[in-house]
């Protein structure tokens, strides 16, 4: 145990707590079982272990934070090693990387059953391999999945700029009282772009010039190595995966044609729609539907959107559309927060919200025709940095509506 405290001891030495992201205080830790995910690069490691010193007192010996792909766990178990932490007292035991380790859900389970004192927080970057393992676990664990940064926790970190977040509702409500609040503090569309480029993975602030040949080998490491093992991915179809991406990030954001994405790469269209699901379990992509509730696995999306738009910026061989850029960003950031998005279809907006509001979105110059029959309709505009509303249109209920405009950025605040 001495080696796992002295290299306790040195991750916490590193961990900076210059900023702590709201997400921590989302989770519930005085649970048994908590199991923390998200794609990798996204700060899991850090989150656990800036909670551990908000906590614990540097030489407190109840509460330990290991890493499972630790050369220690070559030669000990995660059972074992919880075992003699209990009996010297502990009980609050962190283990990152949880998914680097064989078996770990079954030897996970055992722990929580024969110590129902020992809090246990784990966490992993293999979406795959822990999805997989949650089976043993389903009972007994509480989940939480932790986004990139928001465009609100990137202006800090990058420019120490602090604007409180927002909810999707009071934004709605008011949005022209909020966006002005923040143009008090700053010029939003200054910072929008870098931020679509790269704001969402922490890391950027470790390296930023070399950011998006990090963000790559993270992508390639996801295909090469986790579908490969996983999900039984071909290592003859790699380098397909790899160009489906590439088109994807390429794509004008219209309906999805399976069949001619498939022969553009040459793979199967069972197959592709295979592949599809896998990279949206991966956190790669984003399949949209027009209603969730009846979707299968191998169903086909009505639209495909990569999961954030660093990765647009990182895949494409060249700048990618602006118009899939814009619809990137509105999907991640309120799939982010808990929202449920779907696809709008060809005759109303992009999406629907919710299930009960419709938005639309576009460039500055972006009207309310598409939407000006819905009874809770939004257009939200990029190149903006004021909202702006339109009220007493009749619907054909025969209910007044009031359309409002609310910049693309504003829904960067969100979290």
């Amino acid at each position: 145990m001495d080696k796992l405290f002295e290299r306790h001891d040195e991750y916490l030495s590193t961990t900076p707590m210059n900023y702590v992201r709201r997400f921590s205080e989302q989770i519930d830790w005085s649970l048994q079982l908590v199991i923390i995910k998200g794609p990798k690069g996204v700060g899991k490691s850090t989150l656990m272990q800036q909670y551990i010193k908000m906590h614990f007192s540097p030489d407190d010996r109840h509460v330990l934070y290991c890493s499972a792909d630790s050369s220690y766990f070559a030669n000990h178990t995660l059972l074992d090693t919880a075992e003699r932490f209990y009996r010297i007292g502990g009980r609050h035991l962190f283990i990152d990387e949880v998914h680097k380790y064989e078996n770990w859900s079954r030897e996970v389970k055992e722990i929580y059953d024969l110590h129902k004192d020992l809090h246990l927080v784990l966490s992993g970057s293999s979406l795959l391999q822990i999805n997989d393992g949650q089976t043993d676990l389903s009972r007994r664990k509480v989940e939480y999945v932790m986004p990139g940064l928001s465009m609100r926790e990137f202006l800090y970190m990058d420019c120490g700029i602090e604007i409180e977040p927002i909810s999707l509702e009071e934004l709605l409500e008011a949005p022209n009282a909020y966006c002005n609040e923040v143009k008090k503090r700053c010029h939003p569309l200054e910072h929008f772009k870098r931020y679509l480029k790269y704001g969402y993975y922490p890391f950027y602030f470790e390296s930023r010039n070399a950011y998006q040949s990090r963000l790559e080998s993270v992508v390639n490491y996801i295909i090469d190595s986790e579908l490969t093992q996983f999900r039984g991915l071909e290592v003859g179809n790699v380098r397909k995966i790899k160009a489906l991406l590439k088109v994807l990030s390429q794509m004008v954001p219209y309906e999805v044609d399976i069949a001619k994405l498939s022969k553009n790469i040459g793979i199967q269209r069972t197959t592709s729609l295979k592949y599809l699901y896998y990279l949206e379990e991966a956190a790669l992509i984003r399949r949209l539907f027009t209603n969730i509730d009846s979707v299968g696995d191998l169903q086909k999306p009505d639209k495909i959107l990569l999961d954030n738009s660093n990765l647009l910026y990182t895949i494409s061989d060249r700048e990618p559309e602006i118009g899939t850029v814009r619809e990137t960003f509105f999907c991640n950031q309120l799939a982010s927060t808990g929202h449920r998005v779907e696809y709008g279809g060809l005759k109303t907006g992009d999406f629907r919200v919710d299930g009960e509001m419709v938005m639309e979105v576009g460039g500055r110059d972006k009207g309310f025709g598409q939407v000006k029959n819905e009874e809770r309709a939004y257009v939200v505009a990029d190149d903006i940095d004021s909202a702006t509303g339109i009220a007493g249109m009749l619907l054909p209920s025969g209910r007044e509506a009031k359309l409002c405009k609310i910049p693309l950025w504003a829904f960067g605040f969100l979290y």
